[in-house]
């Protein structure tokens, strides 16, 4: 029997699985199942470069179509799974076709997470996960327009960044008290709505939406008794993992389908990668779930080499960017409230780190325009180094001497 692998799934971790076998040698069948109607692409700049325009759409692929028909990897594009038959090893279609597979890949990414509140399903109201949301609006970032971001996450702040430099009159929302709230320490906040109102974006925290009005199109963000004119609204609140297909036919799932440090399911025959899986790192010291193209391309690397029989775990430092104005934030590791925060740098003059000891121990980074000390910071939080605070706050010693 022709061996066959079916990944579900046409993201960038569906399609490294697809290109990693290949890569590998793997000589059976492979079939991606995606709902977009493209080849897997690159989604971290559709709310960068790609929605400022600065990167055109053929730029976004990982590879062009014509290269899955040269490595026989056959792209089923606008299709659906709809059912996971472990017992017969088969997937149901939206189309009504069945898929037999010897080898299994979820990918299932996720979806965004919508707004219920009133009105909330008016036209103008915007997400962005995909080409076509970035489709939908881009073109509407005109001088003058007024646009309303619904969250200060990585994705509000950076459309927000976009915007404003396109002439648009832009109100950031963030319903907690700091933007980037959940994921860096107060002073790298307050430094990045510092950053976003110097260039002229109302950012307004503490702040939740109550409604959305309009006749024909959204015109109004109801905050209890604030009312904001708008022209149009993005939403950025996060993201839900795809796990009904994967819980529906029996594998376990904990905030993302569980795996193993390759990748495996509680089904051998079944594994998963990237946005969708809740997988272990020894680094971090504990299971995890990470939305992140990192993660997602070396999960699909490890799926690859577990399907072959190679069996190397995937085990890294997790690590984030994020290009808003002339700033680059990169991360690495992961902080907590209550870490300890540790400046490198001068932060008014808009290049410096912010090292997180807990109970001691390096355990992230997040560096503005400082390159070297997020290369050289992956080391220290993997060897989970205890440096000297005050060691660690003198910028003539490198992170790597400490």
């Amino acid at each position: 029997m022709t061996e066959a692998v079916v990944i579900i799934g046409g993201g960038q971790a569906g399609g490294q699985v697809a290109l990693a076998l290949r890569q590998l040698e793997f000589p059976g069948t492979i079939t991606v199942v995606g709902e977009e109607p493209y080849a897997p692409y690159e989604r971290p700049p559709l709310s960068k470069s790609y929605l400022a325009g600065e990167v055109s759409e053929e730029r976004l692929f990982l590879r062009p179509q014509a290269f899955y028909a040269e490595k026989h990897i056959t792209l089923m594009q606008r299709i659906q799974a709809t059912r996971i038959d472990r017992a017969a090893r088969g997937v149901q279609l939206s189309s009504g076709e069945t898929l037999p597979y010897t080898k299994l890949v979820l990918a299932t990414g996720g979806r965004v997470r919508k707004m219920s509140c009133p009105g909330a399903d008016l036209p103008g109201i915007h997400y962005l996960r995909n080409i076509d949301d970035v489709r939908g609006f881009r073109d509407r970032l005109a001088p003058g327009a007024k646009l309303v971001v619904v969250g200060g996450g990585y994705i509000g702040l950076e459309v927000a960044a976009v915007a404003i430099k396109r002439g648009c009159r832009v109100t950031v929302l963030e319903m907690l008290p700091l933007v980037l709230n959940r994921v860096v320490a107060p002073e790298m906040s307050r430094f990045y709505a510092g950053v976003h109102r110097a260039a002229g974006v109302d950012v307004r925290t503490s702040t939740g939406v109550t409604a959305f009005e309009g006749r024909s199109k959204v015109e109004r963000v109801i905050c209890g008794d604030t009312v904001i004119d708008a022209d149009l609204v993005v939403i950025g609140i996060g993201i839900v993992p795809n796990v009904e297909l994967a819980a529906e036919a029996g594998l376990a799932v904990d905030n993302g389908i569980v795996v193993d440090e390759c990748t495996r399911t509680v089904d051998p025959d079944v594994f998963a990668a990237g946005d969708c899986t809740n997988h272990p790192n020894s680094i971090i010291g504990g299971r995890l779930r990470l939305e992140s193209v990192p993660n997602a391309l070396a999960q699909g690397k490890a799926a690859a080499g577990a399907i072959m029989g190679l069996g190397q775990p995937h085990v890294e430092v997790p690590w984030f960017w994020s290009d808003q104005y002339d700033l680059k934030l990169q991360m690495a590791g992961l902080s907590r409230p209550g870490d300890r925060v540790v400046i490198r740098g001068v932060i008014s003059e808009r290049k410096f780190s912010a090292c997180y000891l807990r109970d001691g121990v390096f355990v992230a980074c997040q560096a503005v325009n400082m390159v070297k000390d997020f290369i050289q910071s992956k080391k220290l939080i993997a060897g989970h180094a205890r440096p000297d605070p005050e060691n660690l706050a003198n910028l003539a010693l490198a992170l790597k001497d400490l």
